[in-house]
C-alpha cells in the first residue's frame, strides 16, 4: 500500500503544472521584449555594417597576429611555471585529489539546493498565474482585506417615516397545534 500511496501523492501534486505554467508565464513576458530587441538592432544594423566595410583587412591582420604571438608567448611562460612549480609528491597529488573531489561534491550540493529553491519559485509564480487566469487572486484580495480590517458591520438606515398600511407585512402568528408539531419533532430521539 505504501507505493500507491506514493504513486497517489505524485500524481495528485499540483506543483509541476505550476511549474510549467510558470515557465509558460515567464517566457510569454520575455517574449514581450523581442520586438524592442529587434527594434533596436534594426536601427543599430547599418552603423556597424559600415564601420565593418570601412575597417582595414592588413590592420587587422596585423594585430590578430601581435595578438596570437603574445598569447602564445604567455601560455608558453605559464606552462614552463606550472611545470617547474610542479611537485612529484604523489601523497600530495593524492591528497589534492581527494580535496578537488571533496569540493566537487559540495558545489554539486549546493547547486541542487538552488535547482530545488528556482523550482519553487518558478511553481509559486506558476500558481500565481493560474490563480490569476482563474479570477482567483481577486477573490484572495478580498479575503485578505476582511481578515485585516475585519467583517464589515451592515448599516441600517432609519426612516423617521411611517409606512404605508399596504407596504407593512403581516406577521404570522403560529397556532397551538402548529406549536405542538415542532415541539414533537424536537423530542424525538434519532433513530439508530
Amino acid at each position: 500500500m505504501a507505493i500507491t500511496d506514493d504513486l497517489r501523492k505524485t500524481l495528485s501534486d499540483p506543483t509541476p503544472l505550476y511549474f510549467a505554467a510558470g515557465t509558460a508565464d515567464l517566457a510569454i513576458q520575455q517574449a514581450k521584449k523581442v520586438p524592442a530587441l529587434v527594434e533596436q538592432l534594426r536601427v543599430e544594423a547599418p552603423a556597424r555594417i559600415e564601420a565593418v566595410r570601412n575597417t582595414d583587412p592588413k590592420a587587422v591582420q596585423e594585430k590578430a597576429t601581435a595578438r596570437a604571438k603574445e598569447a602564445q608567448e604567455t601560455l608558453q611562460t605559464k606552462v614552463n611555471e606550472f611545470i617547474g612549480a610542479l611537485d612529484v609528491d604523489l601523497k600530495k597529488l593524492g591528497e589534492t585529489a581527494q580535496d578537488l573531489a571533496l569540493r566537487g561534491v559540495g558545489v554539486a550540493a549546493e547547486y541542487a539546493v538552488k535547482a530545488r529553491e528556482t523550482y519553487e519559485k518558478v511553481a509559486e509564480h506558476g500558481e500565481q498565474t493560474v490563480k490569476t487566469w482563474r479570477g482567483e487572486a481577486a477573490e484572495e484580495i478580498e479575503d485578505l482585506a476582511i481578515a485585516v480590517e475585519g467583517k464589515p458591520e451592515p448599516v441600517q438606515v432609519k426612516d423617521d417615516q411611517p409606512k404605508p398600511a399596504e407596504e407593512r407585512k403581516p406577521v404570522a402568528k403560529k397556532t397551538p397545534a402548529a406549536r405542538k408539531a415542532t415541539t414533537a419533532k424536537k423530542t424525538t430521539p434519532p433513530a439508530k
